[in-house]
């Protein structure tokens, strides 16, 4: 039987299997690790609880609307769904009494409108519906039929599809996404590797999390999709060690895939086979540096190494290793079911598809956003956030974490781009928008980040491990006694050389928050007439 044969037969039951819940009540109770912290674990066990039997209750992850938290969505026999924010116990108890009534519950008012307004799910796309702890509606939705595709063509023709797609890396590198596979394929015969990275340490990030977490089943495919296309044999889940939800449901995806022949001996019936294991991070920011990840993997420390050679030449205990972001991979499944074509008229020239924001701070709706490339920041904060709370004024953007810097609230035109935001040092990074308002200072934001970098340094390279705390210095220096232009030349100075001369994009980068600072905000820095 052939890989589209052997899939449709695979969907066919699971739609069997979800004709059981044909004609009652479907509740998906919205659980991330996000939602779980304001009470969303309570209400899905109040649910179970007190929901009848005939009802169907399904645990989904969050679709990224956080201030609405915890949610659920309450499906009528006839179809019609109802969104629920802002639930508590009592509400899913009252609700639950009225669904054994057989009525439709009550109606909430919703604002997820304006919140999903220009907003493009590929990634994303039913995150906050699925059932995130199964498979079968993930397979009805149509799931798995990408790697279904993949495996009906020669592993060459799949890098190539994705090549005409224009995917980059979502990481922060935006490195083309299929040449590694070709590098790695290339490099030598097996054992090859594929690490999925999603430790996401950095603060202000929260993207990977929530899709292993609501779509965890998206992103294991795409995964598939890649280590096929790398002719890897392994697939290793590189997961962070504080997202426990994220490790417990990539798990159960991997267990549930397993169970269908989707992962193991001769996947589809194309004679090609695969291992899935998820590992976690041994904490930091720094392991989320490509050959950091692979040292802990090792059992190593936690430090980056010089390169050549590369992962995709010598990575993973010494074999050619591919390693893609998780919001990278969670694009394939799209690509190869829906063709390159169709995701390169997503967004603008030279940047196809959607980028996935985590937007927080002093915002009106934070959350979790998906926009196409070319959309302007303007539209994800004052649009989809709401703009800053009632009461404050934006003061400044922290844009990519504390690998890049600050913007001012006059460059809320700039599009969401790859890359380089601003020649000072601003670039869109892994994806954080932070919205900060005058309840913190730009010196003492700048000093925050400064701080973090300095902390997180691993310490190998001489430049990074010494320059991050003498930038911290000289900032302390300038908020305890003021400016003088020896301080801010030294700033500059430091923030150059730790740049230039650093080992990985950690000290590379952690400049950029300085830089950007001393670009837009050289009064906040003391750099006024007297410095």
């Amino acid at each position: 039987m052939s890989a589209g044969g052997a899939y449709e037969r695979l969907r066919a039951g699971a739609l069997g299997r979800l004709e059981g819940a044909a004609g009652t009540f479907r509740v998906a109770v919205r659980v991330g690790h996000c939602s779980a912290a304001l009470g969303a674990s309570d209400v899905l066990e109040a649910f179970a609880e007190d929901l009848m039997d005939n009802a169907t209750l399904v645990a989904a992850g969050c679709d990224g609307a956080c201030h609405a938290a915890p949610a659920a969505v309450v499906t009528s026999p006839d179809g019609e769904s109802v969104l629920m924010p802002s639930l508590d116990v009592d509400t899913a108890i009252r609700i639950s009494t009225v669904l054994e009534a057989d009525k439709a519950p009550l109606r909430y008012v919703d604002e997820s409108s304006a919140f999903l307004d220009g907003q493009v799910r590929v990634a994303l796309a039913g995150c906050g519906d699925l059932d995130a702890e199964g498979i079968d509606e993930y397979l009805g939705a149509g799931g798995y039929a990408g790697l279904a595709a993949a495996l009906s063509d020669a592993p060459e023709a799949v890098t190539e599809t994705v090549k005409l797609s224009g995917l980059r890396g979502r990481g922060g590198a935006y490195f083309p996404a299929a040449l590694k596979w070709d590098a790695a394929r290339r490099a030598a015969a097996g054992p090859r590797h594929l690490v999925v990275n999603s430790e996401e340490g950095e603060p202000g990030l929260f993207k990977d999390r929530h899709l292993m977490e609501g779509v965890p089943h998206r992103v294991l495919e795409g995964a598939l999709i890649a280590a096929y296309a790398a002719q890897a044999e392994d697939v290793h889940l590189y997961v962070n060690a504080e997202a426990d939800l994220s490790a417990r449901r990539m798990e159960m995806a991997a267990r549930d895939a397993a169970a269908l022949g989707l992962i193991g001996g001769d996947v589809l019936g194309s004679g090609w086979s695969v291992r899935v294991s998820v590992r976690r991070g041994a904490g930091g920011y720094v392991c989320g540096e490509e050959t950091t990840l692979l040292n802990t993997m090792e059992g190593r420390r936690r430090e980056p190494r010089l390169r050549p050679p590369f992962p995709t030449e010598a990575g993973l205990n010494a074999r050619p290793t591919v390693i893609n972001n998780a919001e990278t991979l969670a694009n394939l499944p799209f690509i190869l079911a829906e063709g390159p074509e169709a995701f390169g008229r997503i967004g603008v020239e030279g940047a196809s598809g959607t980028k996935v924001l985590s937007l927080s701070g002093a915002v009106a709706r934070p959350g979790l956003v998906e926009v196409p490339f070319g959309t302007p920041l303007s539209a994800v904060v004052e649009g989809m956030g709401g703009g800053v709370r009632p009461g404050s004024a934006m003061t400044a953007l922290g844009v990519g974490g504390p690998s890049s810097g600050l913007l001012p609230p006059a460059a809320l035109d700039t599009a969401v781009m790859p890359g380089m935001l601003h020649s000072s040092g601003v670039m869109l990074g892994a994806g954080g928008v932070v919205v900060l308002d005058g309840s913190v200072g730009v010196l003492e934001a700048v000093r925050a980040l400064a701080a973090y970098n300095a902390d997180e340094s691993c310490g190998k390279c001489t430049p990074c491990r010494e320059g991050t705390p003498r930038m911290v210095e000289a900032i302390d220096r300038i908020a305890r006694d003021g400016a003088t232009r020896a301080d801010l030349d030294e700033l500059a100075y430091l923030a150059e050389v730790v740049g230039s001369a650093s080992l990985c994009g950690l000290g590379q980068a952690a400049g950029g928050p300085i830089t950007s600072a001393l670009h837009f905000f050289p009064a906040e820095l003391g750099a006024g007439p007297g410095a």
